[in-house]
């Protein structure tokens, strides 16, 4: 089993595609080359197109003497820049990681401010509105625990069963610069030496299961509640709707990391 970063941003996502490169294509790759075998990985969670992932998993089989652990290192040589094993170890042969329970987190991330920040474009979703974080943290209280979550599917998913259940949802803030300069004075009219308000908010997720695109609509979601576009009590109106149309818009994929996989 390997333990899996990447940068998703020049990626098709997790699952080969008929076109566009692939992690599963890249890992795929490269294991052949390096084991000299016909190696095909499994993946525990097929992430989006421009999703990220700090702790994604996948295994594989092999007749290789090399010891387990030492795989990782022997992969990474190859692999490139965006894509690292973070470890690898032996599990039984019939180990299945989708048919093993487990707890999923995701993490987005909003840049909130005036202007972009170009440093942390690939990494997060700049939105310049203001953000109520609390009305935020009351409307995700809906969704945690089991519920159908029809409203937060793609339609064009294929999931007949959209039965989900979350665990917990935290929303952190946190000031990234105040629009003073660094000695605590207000910046000179039209000079360099001010630094640009800007806050982070951390909308973390975790459950059991995820259907398609269900994290970038929730988050679409709360930040039309954010925005005060909704009032919180909106959410329950949407998850009782089960209809996709009901929810807020997709949020970009750049802000979305899948952070852990826990088999339990």
């Amino acid at each position: 089993m390997l333990t899996v970063s990447y940068d998703g941003t020049n990626y098709c996502g997790w699952q080969i595609q008929p076109t566009g490169i692939t992690v599963e294509e890249v890992l795929n790759r490269e294991l052949c080359r390096l084991l000299s075998e016909d190696i095909h990985v499994l993946g525990v969670s097929r992430t989006d197109s421009g999703v990220h992932a700090l702790g994604n998993l996948c295994v594989f089989d092999t007749d290789s003497e090399i010891p387990p652990e030492k795989i990782c290192f022997a992969l990474n040589q190859s692999l490139p820049d965006d894509i690292v094993i973070q470890s690898s170890c032996e599990v039984a042969p019939d180990f299945h990681p989708r048919k093993r329970d487990s707890i999923k987190t995701y993490e987005y991330v909003i840049s909130a401010g005036k202007v972009p920040d170009p440093l942390r474009r690939r990494y997060s979703h700049f939105f310049y509105q203001p953000l109520d974080v609390e009305k935020m943290r009351l409307g995700a209280k809906y969704l945690v625990g089991e519920h159908d979550f029809k409203s937060f599917c793609s339609s064009h998913s294929d999931k007949e069963y959209t039965v989900r259940e979350l665990t917990a949802i935290t929303i952190e803030e946190k000031i990234i610069s105040d629009g003073k300069c660094l000695d605590g004075s207000d910046p000179v009219i039209g000079g360099s030496a001010g630094l640009r308000e800007a806050k982070e908010i951390r909308i973390r997720i975790s459950g059991t299961g995820f259907l398609y695109n269900m994290v970038r609509i929730i988050v679409g979601t709360l930040l039309r509640v954010g925005t005060g576009f909704w009032e919180p009590e909106k959410v329950k109106e949407i998850l009782d709707a089960r209809d996709r149309n009901a929810a807020g818009p997709k949020a970009p994929a750049c802000g979305l990391t899948l952070l852990e996989i826990k088999l339990l």
